[in-house]
């Protein structure tokens, strides 16, 4: 049987796991003190995302780049080329925290937007 070991980062708690693929292709959790350690590790196994933080340049703006992220959290096998995306993005100023910066990045349906005004 396949282990794996793991924090949970759903709450400060940050219970540590142990996942263990069963036999029958299910996964036992133990060691969370919640029900959502439970989700987070099977999602974490089988279809890792995360919140892309990044920058991108602004003209005219009282900074040189603007904070950007996306609005939910991306498969991570595509952070790589998201970031090849949002590096060649140019905005001008200005910008309202929510603006949209890249629209449905890489076909996800997920946006890339503005973290701050400028």
């Amino acid at each position: 049987m396949e282990k794996h070991k793991l924090i949970c980062i759903n709450c400060p708690m940050g219970c540590h796991l142990e996942v263990t693929k069963t036999e029958n292709g299910g996964w036992l959790v133990e060691g969370n003190q919640c029900k959502r350690g439970t989700s987070y590790a099977i999602r974490e196994l089988t279809e890792p995302t995360r919140v892309l933080t990044s920058t991108v340049i602004i003209k005219n703006g009282f900074l040189p780049r603007l904070p950007v992220r996306t609005e939910t959290a991306i498969p991570k096998e595509k952070i790589y080329k998201a970031m090849d995306v949002i590096n060649k993005v140019v905005v001008e100023a200005p910008v309202k925290v929510g603006d949209v910066i890249v629209e449905n990045i890489l076909g996800t349906g997920i946006n890339v937007i503005a973290s701050r005004n400028m």
